[in-house]
């Protein structure tokens, strides 16, 4: 059975409107001709998402994302997403922007990781911010958004 969960490590943080957003994630994925099996979102603190980046990706630096692919056939997504909700509402205060528009702008820019974009580069990053507007529009247009 495919399943979006969302999780927490090492914060208290609890996600608006989970289940418009699990439509909304299953939706994005669907369209771009994935199919999906299990997609964890683990929201965490900045010293936790270190501590993976320094681990597992020889990083010491912080960021806002880091999206593991653990699929193991083509198309599938099976992948566990860690965000930093500290960074998260840094880049909404630095983009003039409300946190949960922003976790939702980062859940997506981690989904789109998972379905092929990049963000290295000028013209990946150009496509890459594109979808992320494309998706974003589309959950606006579901009546996801922050009461």
């Amino acid at each position: 059975m495919p399943a979006i969960s969302f999780f927490t490590e090492s914060i208290h943080y609890n996600l608006p409107q989970k289940l418009k957003i699990k439509k909304w994630i299953k939706a994005t994925i669907e369209k771009e001709g994935f199919k999906l099996q299990e997609l964890n979102f683990i929201f965490c603190s900045d010293e936790y998402l270190l501590g993976i980046n320094q681990q597992y990706l020889n990083h010491d630096t912080y960021t806002d994302i880091i999206t593991f692919d653990n699929s193991d056939q083509e198309k599938q997504i099976v992948s566990d997403i860690f965000i930093s909700i500290e960074r998260v509402k840094e880049n909404a205060k630095t983009f003039k922007t409300n946190d949960f528009d922003e976790v939702c702008r980062i859940m997506i820019h981690g989904t789109l990781h998972l379905l092929g974009y990049k963000d290295k580069g000028k013209a990946a990053k150009t496509l890459m911010t594109q979808k992320e507007d494309e998706y974003l529009s589309y959950r606006s247009e579901s009546g996801i958004k922050l009461d």
